[in-house]
C-alpha cells in the first residue's frame, strides 16, 4: 500500500505561480512511477506530468514548458511546479503511483491522493 497527500493547492491570478507536493509514504516499491493528473469539472481525469525512477520526466502538452515535475527521493516528496498558470488549468490536481513503469496515463496508476484544488483566475 502507498499513501500519498498532496498539499500547495489555492487560488491564483492568471500568470501566478503555484508549488504542488505529493508526500509519499508506505510500500515503496508501489512506486515504480508517479505522476501528477488534474480533472476540471465536467471533464474526465487527465495527465499533467510524469516522473520516472531515473527522473526522466513526461509532460502533457499543456504543461510543457510551464510546469516542472521533480521529486526528492529522501524526503519522499513529488512536487509539481507550476508557472504561468491559465484559467484553464484550473481543476483538482492529484498525486498519483504505479507498481508497474508505463505510460503517463490514469488507468496505468493503482494509488491516488485525495487531491488539492487549484483556481486560476483571469
Amino acid at each position: 500500500q502507498v499513501q500519498l497527500v498532496e498539499s500547495g493547492g489555492g487560488s491564483v491570478q492568471a500568470g501566478g505561480s503555484l508549488r504542488l507536493s505529493c508526500a509519499a509514504s508506505g510500500n515503496i516499491y508501489s512506486r515504480a512511477y508517479m505522476g501528477w493528473f488534474r480533472q476540471a469539472p465536467g471533464k474526465e481525469r487527465e495527465e499533467v506530468a510524469c516522473i520516472y525512477a531515473d527522473d526522466n520526466a513526461y509532460y502533457a502538452d499543456p504543461a510543457k514548458g510551464r510546469f516542472t515535475i521533480s521529486q526528492d527521493n529522501a524526503k519522499n516528496t513529488v512536487y509539481l511546479q507550476m508557472n504561468n498558470l491559465k484559467p484553464e488549468d484550473t481543476g483538482i490536481y492529484y498525486c498519483a503511483s504505479a507498481r508497474m513503469v508505463g505510460a503517463c496515463t490514469p488507468k496505468n496508476f493503482g494509488y491516488w491522493g485525495q487531491g488539492t484544488q487549484v483556481t486560476v483566475s483571469s
